[in-house]
Order: C-alpha cells, then structure tokens, then sequence
C-alpha cells in the first residue's frame, strides 16, 4: 500500500520527519524515502527497507537535513521516492501513495509529447515521476494536481513541496486517507493519525476525496474542494490500518472491536478460549471474547526483536519463512485446548496453514477460525494489496478453480454470504486449512462495524464492485 507524512514548520521540520515517517512503517516493506527544503534546495534520500528499520537505514542521513522547515517522507511497496523535479513550476519534490491501472496507456501519450521519463522502477516507468509529469503539463499546481487525478485509473494520493508551501492532494475518490495535524509551530500531514500524538500534534482536518489543501507554517487552505463521491477502502480499518488510527473520524481499534463482537453474536461453537492472530487480529479477538464473556489467552506470541518486516515480502519463500519464524506457540496453553482464532483476512492461507499446522502438532483439540471480512475473491485495482499475476493465489478463487474448473465462474454467487456455492467454497479453505471450522464476517456486519454507509466504502475485494 505505502504511506505519506509531510510537514512544515517555523524551525527544523527534521525529527518531525523522521518519526512521523517512521511511524508509517506497518504500510510498506520495500523503500522509504525523505526529501527536505532547504534555503534554496532540495536534500533526499532513498533507501532499501525490506530487511531492515526505517529509523537504521535513515539516522545517519539525518545531519545533511538539518535547517529545513518543509519536507515530505514515504514508505513505499513499490517505487523508489521521493522525486525531485525542476519544470516551468520551479523545482519540486513529490511523494505519492498510487496505483496506477492506466500506466502504459499514459507513458504512450507522453511519448507522443516527446517527453522522456529518468527513473524506472521494478514496474517499468516510475509511477511517481508519471505523476509529476502530468502535473507539470498544466500551468499550476492545483491545475496539475487536479489533472492528474482526473486521468489516472486507480488511486493516487500526494504531496508536493514547492516554493510556496507544502500540496497534499487525496485520491478522487478518496481510497486512501490524508489528515492533517496541527501544532504550536506548525503543521504535518499524513496518512494515519497514530503518527500525530507523540510528536505533540493534534488531530486538525481530514481532506475530503479529491480534495487539494495547500500548508504553510501558518496555516493552510483549500485549493479544490472535495468531490461528493467517496470509496474509501474498507481494509484500513480491518487490517491494514495501526490500531491507534482513525479514519473519517472512525477508530480502528474500536472497528476491530465491533468486528469481533459481530463473529461472536453468530456464533454457538464451544471452546476452552479466544485468541487472535498477532498483531491485527488481537483487536478482533478481544472484541469476540467480551462478547462471549470468554477468556482471551495467547497462543500465539510474537517474536519482533530480530524480525521487524513481515508485512508483505514480495517472495513466497520469504512471507512463509517469515510467518513461521515470527510467531512462536505457547505449548502450556495449546495442548487439549479447543480455540477459536480470530485472524484480520486470509489472503493466500498459506501462512495461516502452517500456522495451524504447529497448532496440531502441539496437541491441539480443536481450531477454530473466524476471520473478521468476507472471503477474498478479487484482486484489489485501486492499491498494491492481494494484487498477484494470478488470481489464484487468493484462496477463495483456488477454492473456486477447484470446484467448477476454473476459477472465474459464478464469483457473484460465490461472494453471496450463505449461497450455496458461498458455503462449498468456504468448505474447501476448511479443509485445506485443517481447520475444525471456518466461519467468515458477513459484509453487512463488517460494513456496519466501521459505521459508514456502504456506498461510502470500497468493498471490491469482497464483491468485485468498483468505481472508475
């Protein structure tokens, strides 16, 4: 996915910078990058995070920053920020959280305008330098910006330093979020609020979709108001999002609260405890217990000291290895035990199979598991998550292809909760699993858990509806 911080500020904005970034860790594994302003000039530094801390790769980088009161920072799954541009703008840096579904189709056309891109990534052309180069075809900033969003397929939200402040631009229709934080001396902007609280900002203003504000030291205004549309993706709140983040005004923690109690309302299993898979399904488990008034316990533990990105590896190999390595059984509470595991998603359900797999081989009863979204049948469109060169690596379509032959048949009947073709492909992930039962979140409980309207969320991943 990736994540964006930004601030500017009447002195040094650099350790502002620098833990706000940081504090964005969880949403990417494979770069971050900084860009500062300072008197007349930009600093930057990209860096390879995808086996090491943010904070270890970027602190001996931090003295050539100092004395610059803008800058902008990001974590990126996939192409290596910030960019520093030099146009008919005048000189400037961006950073974007994007997913670009018309790249090839935009490349071509600015070919034809003899334009030339520098920078390449593991995609071919370098989606951010894509977007600073539509950008600079119009004779502003706000113009720009607001081009850009208009002829792009997917998402992208920004920011830009340039001479007279700092941009920060929300997707059009606002599938990832952009908040604003205010403090004595100045102000930041980021993708999640959990980067606020500690650097003393406090929570100001979250842009609307599509919305354009330009921030100063002193404040900040609206250059585009927001669009009436919105698809916000609904996994922020269930899995991707830090537990101590809000969107819309909307707490994550508390989401995955009403997401656990909501499995635990429909539910009648009989076990000894509740446990969650860490870290995103402890708020759900918790949720389900206090529910039940049933015990929590861990089964599992993490092991983070030497084992810091677990994210999203882009090699199989390494997400199992990974997985296995991080979460270490408690014999002495998984021995004869029946439990129930809550679990924020099963995407590929390999991690999670040979998770229940040290399960039996300590001596399990019973597993029982209950993920807190429906099952996941469509590759995301609109951001770098369970995107794969095949379909079939989501368990709910390698169900499908097992069932009927192939694996785009009837999907609209198979995402129907409780159909029949519903139930026989959660049938078949049970069994691949080994799991004792396998119930997954309905999508009105879900939708109803983080409060918002459904046409208000993007639900693609569940029920393949979409909004170009």
């Amino acid at each position: 996915m990736g994540g964006v911080f930004g601030c500017t500020l009447n002195e040094d904005c650099v350790c502002d910078l620098f833990y706000g970034t940081d504090y964005l860790s969880h949403l990417g594994t494979r770069r971050g990058g900084m860009a500062v302003k300072g008197p007349g000039i930009f600093e930057r530094s990209i860096h390879n995070i995808e086996n090491d801390y943010f904070r270890t790769k970027f602190e001996s980088d931090l003295p050539k920053f100092k004395g610059g009161l803008q800058g902008i920072g990001v974590i990126s799954d996939t192409d290596a920020q910030p960019m520093v541009i030099s146009s008919h703008l005048g000189q400037f840096a961006i950073v974007t959280v994007a997913k670009i579904n018309n790249i090839e189709d935009l490349s071509r056309k600015a070919f034809q305008k003899h334009r030339h891109f520098s920078e390449l990534s593991s995609q071919g052309i370098n989606p951010t330098e894509l977007v600073a180069n539509l950008i600079c075809e119009e004779a502003s900033f706000t113009a720009g910006i607001q081009y850009a969003q208009e002829v792009i397929q997917g998402s992208c939200s920004m920011l830009i330093i340039a001479e007279d402040g700092l941009y920060a631009a929300r997707d059009k229709l606002g599938r990832t979020p952009l908040i604003i934080g205010k403090k004595e001396n100045g102000y930041a902007v980021s993708s999640e609020t959990c980067a606020f609280p500690n650097l003393n900002y406090e929570t100001e203003y979250e842009l609307g979709p599509g919305e354009i504000v330009r921030l100063t030291s002193g404040g900040y205004e609206q250059l585009k108001t927001p669009g009436e549309k919105m698809q916000i993706c609904s996994f922020l709140w269930v899995y991707y999002g830090y537990p101590a983040s809000s969107y819309e005004n909307i707490s994550v923690e508390q989401v995955r609260y009403r997401c656990g109690a909501a499995l635990a309302k429909n539910d009648n299993v009989q076990i000894d405890f509740i446990s969650g898979i860490p870290d995103s399904g402890i708020g759900h488990a918790l949720g389900y217990a206090h529910e039940k008034k049933l015990p929590y316990q861990r089964a599992f533990v993490k092991y983070t000291p030497t084992w810091p990105r677990s994210f999203m590896p882009q090699n199989q190999q390494t997400r199992d290895l990974v997985a296995r390595m991080k979460l270490i059984p408690v014999r002495s509470l998984i021995q004869g035990k029946k439990i129930l595991f809550c679990e924020d998603s099963i995407v590929r359900g390999t991690q999670l199979k040979d998770n229940v797999q040290v399960l039996y081989d300590y001596g399990v009863k019973e597993v029982h598991m209950r993920p807190a979204c429906p099952t996941l049948i469509y590759p995301c469109v609109f951001l770098n998550f369970s995107t794969s060169r095949s379909t079939l690596d989501l368990a709910g379509r390698k169900a499908i292809q097992e069932i009927e032959g192939r694996e785009d048949k009837d999907l609209e009947l198979y995402a129907t909760a409780n159909s029949e073709k519903n139930l026989a492909m959660i049938e078949k992930i049970r069994q691949k699993l080994r799991l004792t039962t396998l119930v997954y979140q309905r999508m009105d409980d879900m939708i109803q858990s983080i409060g918002l309207p459904k046409e208000r969320l993007c639900t693609h991943c569940w029920d393949g509806t979409s909004y170009f």
